[in-house]
């Protein structure tokens, strides 16, 4: 049944990372075939944004090597955007010269997950992303910049929200079109969510300008969505089948499922565009290429329905 709130959103875009954020925290690669597959049924589904791959080295993510085999077999998918992360200049010039429109950066607003994840201390990684993302701006790419460990971090514990305001806005001044708030390792709580987006706000960041990516450890990534959905965020981070995770932090569990977020939104009669019987049977697809079920509960239940 359909039952709208008032004060909510007409429409959510949602940003699907299960192609990237999720296959590159598989134990093995998944086959490039695999992948392409993949992201042709998720946008099949409904989904107009895709995160397709990352530029990293493979040394680090061996997982997503096939970026350059990979993005290629997506070009059919016109009116998808097919997002791409690149950690540095490098990355950039291979994304790039296939024809990415739109990258990403990663970055972190703490300084222990900074040097573990990037070898490099925050302002570092801040000078390492101005280059970048300025000729990705040259270039005409909209550029999305991550931000990690918004919420807490398993080494240094909560982060002050005056923290992350400030690598959020350093982001935003380098030139990135949006920024995704990431709860890496999912001990965001609703008031927590609209404290940040607040400060935020009074440091003149716009609501329109932010995504939220959150992760399920303690169960709280729908009712955190709900509480930035309150506060007129559109623009929501998930993954198909709850895929995903974090290589560089052992404690981050799974993303927000798709489906889950799909069935709240349409209970609340909110538009996605996503077909949600479609997305649950490409991620019971997806999830026998992986041997093993997902851990969607919106999944779950549906295809037990069947």
């Amino acid at each position: 049944m359909t039952v709208p709130v008032p004060g909510l959103p007409a429409r959510v875009r949602i940003h699907e990372v299960g192609a990237r954020d999720g296959l590159q925290n598989e134990k093995s690669a998944v086959p490039t075939e695999v992948k392409a597959e993949f992201i042709h049924r998720l946008a099949a589904a409904g989904l107009t944004t895709v995160e397709a791959t990352s530029f990293v080295h493979p040394k680090w993510v061996p997982q997503l090597a096939d970026a350059e085999a990979l993005f290629p077999r997506l070009a059919d998918l016109d009116g998808v955007a097919l997002p791409v992360l690149v950690p540095n200049e490098r990355g950039l010039d291979r994304a790039l010269a296939l024809g990415a429109t739109r990258i990403a950066v990663f970055g972190s607003a703490t300084e222990t997950f900074a040097s573990r994840n990037l070898n490099r201390t925050v302002a570092e990684s801040l000078a390492m992303f101005e280059p970048v993302v300025a000729r990705a701006k040259q270039d005409k790419a909209h550029v999305r910049g991550y931000l990690s460990m918004c919420f807490g971090d398993p080494w240094e514990g909560p982060v002050p929200v005056h923290q992350v305001v400030r690598v959020a806005k350093s982001l935003l001044d380098l030139g990135c079109d949006e920024l995704s708030l990431g709860d890496t390792i999912g001990v965001a709580t609703p008031g927590h969510v609209q404290e940040l987006l607040g400060a935020l706000n009074e440091a003149g960041v716009g609501t329109d300008r932010i995504g939220v990516h959150f992760h399920d450890t303690y169960g709280q990534a729908l009712s955190n969505t709900l509480a930035a959905l309150q506060h007129g965020v559109t623009t929501v981070d998930a993954s198909a089948g709850g895929l995903g995770g974090c290589p560089y932090a052992k404690s981050a569990t799974g993303n927000l499922a798709t489906e889950d977020l799909v069935w709240m939104l349409d209970g609340l009669g909110i538009e996605t565009g996503v077909d949600l019987a479609a997305l649950t049977a490409t991620s019971v697809w997806m999830a026998e290429q992986l041997g093993r079920p997902s851990p969607s509960r919106t999944v779950r239940a549906l295809s037990h329905k069947e």
